[in-house]
């Protein structure tokens, strides 16, 4: 019996990696039924990336994640019998999703083309690295390249003009892509629901990262010339970053400082500076930023965060915590938006929920993420194939 708002859904994850399967994901957390098409043995390249990173635990912390709900079909797709399967799901399906190079679904007959005549109510949903067309269309590149690096913002998210290129985290501009691949599917979907036609759907790793760095591309396209960006003590004290008694980082954020400069003022006991010259207009303290940003690190390396952190949320002003991976362990407002769920039979291990909920909708618990062709024979016997078939198959 289907349940939750997709619980109609069957999605085929013919992706490898993050940002395409991360999108059958989200759709899964909401009741689809995802069948994960994976090569043999060797399962989804994903599946290594956390033991290239020198973990010794035993738990694929990244499969865990982008996997879970889903079912495991391993087919060998360079096999004509192994695509005849794949063909078979796809007549029954509302979904395909892949990020598989251009050239390799040709060879392998993974093109919309290919497919969707199989299925006139097909959603096809292509990813890619720099898009779907243009003389770096078959290129092959991972968020780093195509999203972080790409897009400007490795260029520009940099404490100042001399400081070092940082290096992406894993997923960082995945995670945000395969939303968007989510929403395209969504949309097409309540396309179907008015026409009752399938769509193509596409989306980049460079069109995300364009996206998220839009307000800096956007400036460019408009002729603006950027300065190189000020160092410390010359972003306004509003706008900084300080250290408490205790080591801890915090960030101070102002768009309003006309508003927020009495505020921290007065919050930080000196409503006297308010009148000093040298602090008293934007200008003043424009041109003494240097000076004031020291008598702000004075005063909060005099205490401990926890302290500040209440000194500030009494006296209006914003500021957020540099946080660190492990602060999330037992962040109460975190647990308190369940943004940790428990995954079935998982022995306490926790995931991260997908980022959005909808009001009367209830999402699926998550379920442990699947070893490889894990459901094989039993996806291979729902869709009609014998004993000696299916052992045919699997064969290597």
């Amino acid at each position: 019996m289907a349940t939750g708002l997709f619980g109609d859904l069957l999605v085929i994850d013919c992706a490898s990696f993050i940002a395409g399967p991360a999108a059958a994901t989200v759709l899964s957390d909401f009741g689809a039924r995802v069948i994960k098409v994976e090569p043999p043995v060797i399962g989804d390249s994903y599946r290594n990336l956390f033991r290239l990173r020198g973990t010794p635990d035993d738990i694929d912390y990244f499969w865990a994640l982008d996997s879970r709900n889903k079912e495991s079909l391993a087919l060998d797709l360079r096999r004509p019998e192994a695509r005849a399967v794949l063909q078979a799901l796809v007549k029954k399906a509302d979904v395909f999703i892949t990020n598989f190079p251009f050239p390799a679904r040709a060879r392998l007959g993974l093109r919309a083309e290919d497919l969707m005549p199989l299925n006139p109510r097909l959603i096809y949903a292509s990813l890619s690295p720099y898009g779907e067309q243009g003389p770096e269309r078959d290129r092959t590149g991972f968020d780093a390249t195509a999203w972080w690096g790409r897009s400007g913002l490795m260029d520009m998210v940099r404490s100042g003009a001399e400081a070092e290129h940082a290096p992406s985290m894993p997923g960082m501009g995945d995670h945000p892509t395969a939303m968007a691949m989510y929403g395209a599917i969504v949309t097409a979907l309540y396309k179907r629901q008015l026409t009752g036609e399938g769509s193509e759907v596409a989306t980049s790793l460079m069109a995300n990262g364009l996206w998220a760095n839009g307000c800096q591309v956007q400036a460019a396209l408009c002729g603006y010339e950027f300065m190189a960006r000020p160092p410390r003590g010359h972003r306004g004290a509003l706008n900084e970053n300080y250290r408490a008694a205790d080591g801890r980082q915090f960030i101070l954020a102002s768009t309003n400082p006309a508003r927020d400069w009495p505020l921290l003022a007065t919050a930080m006991g000196h409503a006297d500076w308010l009148q000093d010259p040298l602090f008293a207009t934007p200008e003043a303290r424009l041109m003494n930023g240097p000076l004031l940003v020291g008598r702000f690190d004075a005063l909060f390396a005099e205490q401990p965060f926890e302290h500040w952190a209440k000194v500030l949320t009494a006296g209006d002003v914003t500021f957020g915590i540099v946080g660190t991976i492990y602060d999330h362990l037992a962040d109460d407002q975190i647990e308190a938006n369940g943004l940790f769920p428990e995954i079935v039979d998982g022995d306490g291990l926790r995931t991260v929920d997908s980022p959005f909920q909808i009001q009367g909708e209830t999402k699926a618990p998550p379920r442990r993420a699947p070893g490889i062709g894990e459901h094989t024979q039993a996806l291979l016997s729902e869709l009609g194939y014998s004993a000696a078939e299916i052992d045919a198959l699997a064969a290597v």
